[in-house]
């Protein structure tokens, strides 16, 4: 589990960095929230359409999303479907930038952004979501990646 762990951020911590130069969000953070809801990289989402957040399909269509969406069964909500791995990452950037200012203006508090973010509409408890669970999970791996990023690049 910790060389899959490893490879992620390995293989992500650009793409983090550059929503980080563009919208001002602690890429630790933005690791975390990734690993969550892609599974550290491996969910058929990321995978296979490149969303790496859980994004769904709804909203009006921008520079990184072209509007193309997937439904993953029978009774599943629509969800982006991204032309690679860097739009997903510049698209949540840029929602939570833009669409959860609050959790966007503390994002280099990762106990802080945690909250903002499992306080918000962004986690949906229709799927069975724990909120204080996710809080608790997302604030553990921004410390994590920030500590392993700063270990192994001394960032």
């Amino acid at each position: 589990m910790m060389k899959k762990k490893s490879l992620f951020i390995d293989a992500y911590l650009s793409l983090a960095l550059l929503a980080e130069d563009r919208f001002r969000i602690n890429p630790a953070v933005i690791l975390a929230q990734s690993a969550i809801e892609s599974g550290w990289g491996t969910s058929v989402l990321a995978v296979k359409h490149n969303n790496f957040f859980g994004i769904t399909g709804y909203g009006k269509r921008n520079e990184w999303w072209d509007g193309k969406t997937v439904e993953l069964g029978k009774h599943s909500l629509k969800f982006r479907v991204y032309r690679s791995a860097a739009d997903s990452f510049m698209d949540y950037a840029s929602l939570i930038r833009n669409s959860y200012t609050r959790a966007a203006c503390v994002s280099y508090d990762p106990k802080a952004f945690a909250e903002a973010i499992a306080y918000s509409p962004y986690i949906s408890e229709v799927n069975g979501d724990d909120r204080e669970s996710y809080k608790r999970l997302l604030t553990d791996i921004s410390h994590y990646v920030a500590f392993q990023t700063a270990s192994r690049y001394g960032a």
